[in-house]
Formats: C-alpha cells, sequence, structure tokens
C-alpha cells in the first residue's frame, strides 16, 4: 500500500474565503513575465539585413536605357518584363532587390517611373536589370 493510497481519491477541500479559482487565471500565474515589452521585436528588427545599394555601371545604366526605349515603341502591346530593382527599407539603412516579372503599363517620362500591372511603380534609377520577355 502507497503513502497516500488513502487520500489519492478524495476530492479537494472546499474554502468559503477563498472560491476555486479559473483555469485561465491558473494559467495566468505561471505565464512568463515580459518585462520588457516590445524588446523581442527590438532584437528582431536589428537582427533582419538588409542590403546596400549597389551602384551600376554606366555601360549596365545605358543597357537598361535601351531596354526602355524598346519598351516605349512596344508601349501599346503592354509587354512583359523581368525586372530586378532597389527597394528601400521603411526603417533600416539599405534595402533589398526584388524581382518581378509583369506586363508594363505606362513608361513615364516626365516622373522616370515605370509603372507595371498590380501598381508597382519602379524608378529608373532603381533599376538594376531588365529583361524583355513579350
Amino acid at each position: 500500500m502507497g503513502k497516500y493510497d488513502a487520500i489519492i481519491h478524495r476530492n479537494r477541500p472546499v474554502d468559503s474565503k477563498h472560491p476555486a479559482m479559473s483555469l485561465h487565471n491558473r494559467a495566468a500565474q505561471f505565464a512568463p513575465f515580459d518585462a520588457l515589452t516590445g524588446f523581442g521585436n527590438q532584437i528582431f528588427e536589428t537582427a533582419r539585413l538588409t542590403q546596400a545599394r549597389m551602384e551600376i555601371s554606366e555601360d549596365v545604366r545605358q543597357v537598361i536605357n535601351g531596354r526602355l526605349r524598346q519598351i516605349e515603341d512596344r508601349i501599346k502591346e503592354q509587354p512583359t518584363v523581368t525586372v530586378t530593382y532597389f527597394l528601400p527599407d521603411k526603417t533600416k539603412d539599405g534595402g533589398s532587390y526584388p524581382t518581378v516579372t509583369a506586363r508594363v503599363l505606362k513608361i513615364d517620362i516626365y516622373k522616370e517611373r515605370l509603372r507595371l500591372e498590380d501598381d508597382l511603380s519602379i524608378a529608373f534609377d532603381d533599376i538594376v536589370q531588365l529583361d524583355i520577355i513579350s
């Protein structure tokens, strides 16, 4: 016979002064204490890497400008392009270089922007690679 066999199946004692706590409140007692609220987010933001903006050569810039002129000549066809461009980070120095494939809707010479479907507008100076697909 074990040490607690006599009491193992008894009901929990009930105290009239202190009613039983709900399971939710009991669990909250053992939740981790976050003394530095938001500090975890700050650490994540600091650890997140960005890329520096790269300078492209004049030769590459001429190739991009030539392709922009080709697209402008065929703008009524709404050609499909693949473009890699610099996207500045909103909170840190640097940014990223996404690549998208989409149809060209407009080339805005005055604002120097390439407008693609899905409301994507890219400044000419941010483009690092431009390929015409169709």
